[in-house]
């Protein structure tokens, strides 16, 4: 059986997706979190195969998540599982340590698929997130200026539109509050805003935020 871990703050989509995989004959769920902070706690204990995770969380979001599982818990192979098809995304993401990158629009097969997949030690990217980097790749695209960031600087974006205070963000990151404003207005920088007003304004044109309910 392959162990499944879900990580999403919405309790309606953890639903749907246990109903969806309960279908499997092969897939278990052994774990779910509403939080990257819980998941990192549980799954410590399930040890999981493949862990779905979503992006946007209360938080820590899932960059942050992805790269600590990355580093310290290697054998758990993580599938980001959102709304978000758009670069920067999914090269960030990928580059943080995910072995596949879906949005929530994907069939129901193509998820079990993708499990399967990604537990062997290959990796497995959505035919429209595929599209996207191939797009992003085309000589003369207009690109993303999040693309820019490092996923630490993403991170940092995230919670800042989030409406997360520094001290609160440094704390989530494990960072001092110095190194979390240098992050900040390097990002400013590389932005080219000057507040957390036009970041979130700038976010929304990019498709950085989603509707949440």
């Amino acid at each position: 059986m392959i162990k499944v871990m879900i990580v999403d703050d919405h309790d309606l989509v953890r639903t749907g997706l246990r109903h969806i995989l309960s279908q499997s004959g092969d897939i278990e769920i052994v774990a779910e979190a509403a939080s990257g902070e819980d998941a990192l706690r549980e799954v410590r204990t399930c040890n999981p195969d493949v862990i779905l995770l979503d992006i946007s969380m209360p938080g820590l979001s899932g960059f942050e998540v992805c790269d600590r599982l990355n580093r310290h818990h290697k054998h758990s192979k993580v599938i980001i599982l959102t709304t978000h098809a758009k670069e920067p995304y999914p090269s960030q993401l990928l580059e943080a340590g995910a072995s596949g990158y879906l949005t929530k629009s994907c069939a129901a097969e193509e998820l079990q698929n993708a499990i399967r997949r990604v537990s062997t030690g290959q990796r497995y990217i959505g035919s429209d997130i595929a599209q996207q980097l191939a797009l992003a790749m085309l000589p003369g695209s207009q690109g993303s200026p999040f693309e820019d960031l490092s996923a630490r600087e993403m991170e940092v974006v995230l919670m800042l539109i989030q409406g997360m205070e520094m001290p609160d963000i440094a704390a989530a990151l494990s960072l001092s509050p110095k190194t979390v404003a240098t992050y900040k207005y390097r990002v400013y920088e590389k932005l080219e805003v000057s507040n957390e007003v036009a970041l979130t304004r700038l976010a929304l044109e990019h498709g950085l935020l989603e509707n949440r309910t």
